[in-house]
């Protein structure tokens, strides 16, 4: 199945297989992606492209400017994921404990194709910026590169983002305006009671009593207090706490995740979360300590952004397998940094050829090399959608 072999010669795919293989035995974690942002910078080099290394410590950016016209920021993500790989591949992760489970080196492989094509064929006019960026997972490189001055550096009129996707055939892209991925925030709970024999509860505070009451009452923030029109999730992950059957511990610790899409529930949450706290520690006597970290924003595709990344999409892979209206979804990326600073558009390709291939974030994942061409021809369409020549 090829959707792009008029753009993508066979020779720039096989290159792409070869980066994105590198890459992908020899993972990286956040903002520690030395060896792999030295492969890109590099290659960078090679094109001819000057590049802007340490921004975010292991980030960097290449500048591709043809005449005068608008400025467009491409971004991809370096980093793997700390998952010991089980796929037996012959270029499987050479460093165990560490692997690339999210398909991040299939973007690197996909942005480096793009760049080189566009370096040799400039069928555009403006500025490209192409953004290679660290520690995506759970790290925040995107809010960092942006605190360092990505975008007061490197100005853009409009920055894209794209996932591979491996529940979506291959072939297939999907996008809405608007919010489209979670915010995604978490919170830690110690509760201190007064540790007591098991058959004497009379003589200490019950720290698991009041635990107990406090994962009940989040749940109804869910339930009775948000607007159900309004997507909420609020998981308690971890209850921690005693070390044998006739003891009442004196500690209890809750952690868990919030995943919204507004801005307003994600603050309403935050405070409900603290009411909440305070109510369970005067009921039970227990001390109740909350720390809420608020995480990535929501994903959310700017208007205009969106529309050219739909035509890109559609040029690239016809109209009838582009969703526009793709469903909004739970997990969380932190391009939502970068859209906060910059409009932009976010965008997920689909890269499953027979429907049962591991889902990102497992050890059995790796990313289709048969998407490769789909995505670096994307993004060279839509460069070309957006800084026509």
């Amino acid at each position: 199945m090829s959707f792009s072999q008029n753009l993508i010669s066979k020779e720039l795919t096989q290159q792409m297989q070869q980066w994105r293989r590198d890459i992908h035995a020899h993972p990286e974690t956040a903002f520690e992606e030395v060896r792999t942002a030295k492969l890109v910078e590099e290659t960078l080099l090679d094109m001819g492209l000057p590049v802007e290394t340490g921004i975010a410590q292991t980030g960097l950016v290449a500048i591709l400017e043809n005449g005068a016209g608008p400025t467009i920021g491409l971004r991809a993500d370096m980093d793997a994921l700390d998952i010991h790989e089980l796929t037996g591949k012959p270029y499987a992760s050479k460093y165990p404990g560490k692997m690339h489970a999210c398909g991040h080196d299939g973007h690197t492989a996909m942005l480096l194709g793009a760049a080189r094509y566009l370096t040799e064929h400039r069928p555009f006019k403006g500025t490209i910026h192409f953004i290679f960026q660290p520690a995506e997972e759970n790290e925040g490189g995107a809010r960092v590169m942006v605190e360092e001055g990505l975008f007061e550096r490197f100005p853009c009129d409009a920055v894209f983002g794209l996932h591979n996707a491996p529940r979506m055939p291959l072939g297939h892209f999907g996008i809405r305006t608007g919010p489209m991925l979670s915010a995604s925030d978490f919170f830690e709970i110690e509760i201190t009671g007064t540790g007591a024999h098991a058959a004497y509860p009379q003589s200490g505070t019950d720290a698991i009593v009041a635990g107990s009451q406090l994962v009940l009452a989040l749940q109804q923030i869910v339930s009775r207090n948000n607007d159900p029109l309004n997507p909420l999730v609020v998981s308690v992950t971890e209850f921690r706490g005693g070390d044998t059957w006739n003891v009442l511990p004196e500690k209890v610790v809750i952690r868990g995740t919030c995943r919204c899409f507004s801005e307003e529930v994600r603050h309403q949450t935050k405070k409900r979360f603290e009411e909440i706290c305070t109510g369970i520690q005067s009921q039970s006597g227990a001390t109740v300590q909350l720390n809420y970290i608020e995480g990535y924003p929501a994903t959310v595709n700017e208007e205009k952004a969106t529309q050219y990344a739909i035509r890109a999409a559609q040029q690239i892979a016809g109209k009838e397998r582009v969703n526009t209206e793709c469903p909004q979804r739970m997990g969380s990326e932190d391009f939502g940094f970068m859209q906060q600073a910059c409009p932009g558009a976010y965008i997920v390709m689909g890269t499953s050829e027979t429907g049962s291939e591991a889902n990102v974030h497992n050890p059995y994942y790796d990313f289709n090399d048969n998407a490769l061409g789909l995505g670096a021809a994307y993004w060279i369409e839509l460069v070309k959608q957006f800084c026509p020549a």
